[in-house]
């Protein structure tokens, strides 16, 4: 099998400061002259490690492993026990903002398609198979105003008041549009899912419904445009169809308690209640099957008392519940721990994790490295999670372009850096790795299952089964020495030494 990472790839700068959620006081981290990853080989054995080291003397570097026997004496024995089954997965990957479609929009056909390979495709490349996209604006949806087409980024596809105005907008025509297809081309099967930041200007009034809010930040959607919001998700996703483009689930809101970004709106759980009762049956009655996911936001409900339990207060309304497919969640503020609340009172509904940033405000390699692999990726799977999504996929070494406006993070690492001087040069961050480990093993489709054995503080794993019955273990030894670990199936042993700092991922098939 062949190593992963391309000589172009360069490593991140090592810097020593954990990772914090967000708002942290750490050192900035500047990249220096960056190292190159080994020299890719193919590897041919029974099974495949791939290894990333916190002090990056490792980056997902592939080794082969011979099988041992399956009745193994070994002390560090683990199970996989097929027999006792979890949630199915849906994937991993990233947000692909118009900033991010603009930069694989500046790098030449060749070098951007090695890229898009490298990600997505699912049998050469990491196949990653999850994306998130905006409708409408974000804060990375400006282009530097070389296209003339908008000043700041932001914009939604009827900011002319009237459904009849609805159009798809130039700058996702323009960068968006065209780098999904080239994904798509790579690998069909990606699973797509949309997030606005705000309704149309002219459907909001103010926190408190009592007047109109013509304004991209905060207010709330006045009920009497429900149908008119409704209509103008349909008439997104089938715009998309049309393109070839599927749309897997949508959110009807992101960060719904958060007003302050440059483009945002207030959606308390009372407003998603009464408007997925509109939405869901919209969806319906144009025959499309898109999956409705709420929330949206952070663990601690941004501390909003009245708010809390968001999803779960939803389910609890049998009318508004029938639509809704699940929940999803971000960092921000909180802990991945509230999610054992959401499944505990609600095992039927699914669980995705759909934005974490890394910026100069919480980034270090090494931490971010153990610190999300740990809780955001493990963390959201150990809880039923279905899939992880990281912000922005590519940013360039100015951390943009960003939107001009407000409430923009100016301060955002992607999950790679393309450098401004050549839209060529491409430094992967700990969010690619992330990334890269979980999709390398865990296909679209496999399903979690149980092990039993051998455990040890600071050392973490989880096995899958995928739908072609080979194996996907993810391992995290946040400890400072190595760990042997033995995962047994009912023919095989394959034994692994886990470097210290390190996280990991194994594949094979009996």
């Amino acid at each position: 099998m062949k190593h992963i990472l391309k000589m172009f790839f360069l490593a991140c700068a090592v810097c020593s400061c954990a990772c914090s959620k967000s708002g942290g006081n750490a050192t900035p981290s500047t990249p220096t002259t960056p190292s190159t990853p080994d020299t890719p080989t193919e590897v041919k054995a029974d099974a495949t490690a791939y290894v990333t080291t916190a002090d990056k003397t490792k980056l997902f570097a592939s080794e082969g492993i011979t099988f041992g026997d399956a009745s193994t004496m070994s002390p560090y024995a683990v199970k996989l026990t097929g027999g006792e089954t979890y949630q199915s997965i849906d994937g991993f990957g990233a947000a692909l903002t118009v900033s991010s479609c603009y930069l694989l929009s500046k790098m030449t056909s060749s070098d951007r398609t090695a890229f898009l390979k490298e990600m997505f495709d699912p049998d050469d490349g990491l196949g990653s198979s999850l994306i998130r996209i905006c409708i409408g604006g974000s804060d990375f949806s400006w282009d530097y105003g070389e296209s003339g087409i908008s000043s700041e980024g932001r914009y939604t596809w009827c900011d002319t008041k009237g459904m009849e105005n609805f159009a798809a907008h130039p700058m996702d025509t323009k960068y968006l549009i065209p780098i999904l297809k080239e994904i798509i081309a790579i690998n069909p099967n990606i699973k797509i899912m949309g997030s606005p930041w705000t309704a149309p200007r002219w459907m909001k009034l103010n926190s408190t419904l009592t007047e109109s809010q013509y304004s991209w930040t905060g207010g709330r959607l006045d009920p009497q445009y429900y149908s008119d919001y409704a209509q103008y998700f349909v008439k997104w996703i089938l715009y998309m169809k049309s393109q070839g483009i599927d749309i897997f689930a949508i959110t009807p809101q992101n960060e719904p308690l958060n007003a302050g970004n440059s483009m945002s709106m207030l959606f308390p759980w009372e407003d998603c209640r009464d408007f997925v009762k509109v939405l869901g049956p919209a969806l319906k009655a144009a025959g499309l099957s898109t999956k409705v996911i709420i929330f949206d936001h952070n663990y601690n409900y941004d501390n909003k008392s009245d708010q809390k339990n968001y999803p779960l207060n939803v389910y609890a309304d049998a009318d508004a519940s029938q639509w809704v497919a699940g929940s999803a969640w971000h960092n921000y503020g909180g802990s991945v721990s509230e999610l054992d609340n959401i499944v505990a009172s609600a095992p039927d509904k699914e669980i995705y994790f759909t934005e974490a940033s890394i910026g100069t405000w919480n980034y270090s390699f090494d931490g971010c490295l153990l610190n999300d692999f740990r809780d955001i990726f493990m963390g959201t799977l150990q809880r039923q999670g279905k899939g992880v999504i990281v912000w922005n996929l590519m940013l360039d070494d100015k951390k943009g372009p960003y939107t001009n406006a407000s409430g923009s993070c100016t301060t955002c690492y992607g999950a790679v850096t393309v450098m401004s001087s050549d839209y060529k040069t491409i430094e992967p961050y700990s969010q690619y790795y992330n990334v890269a480990h979980c999709s390398k093993v865990i296909r679209p489709g496999a399903v979690r299952i149980g092990t039993s054995g051998f455990t040890t503080g600071g050392v973490r794993y989880q096995a899958y089964r995928n739908t072609d019955s080979s194996y996907g273990v993810i391992i995290l030894n946040e400890n400072s020495s190595a760990q042997q670990l033995v995962f047994c199936t009912d023919k095989h042993s394959v034994k692994y030494s886990v470097p210290a700092k390190s996280i990991a991922s194994i594949s094979w098939k009996d």
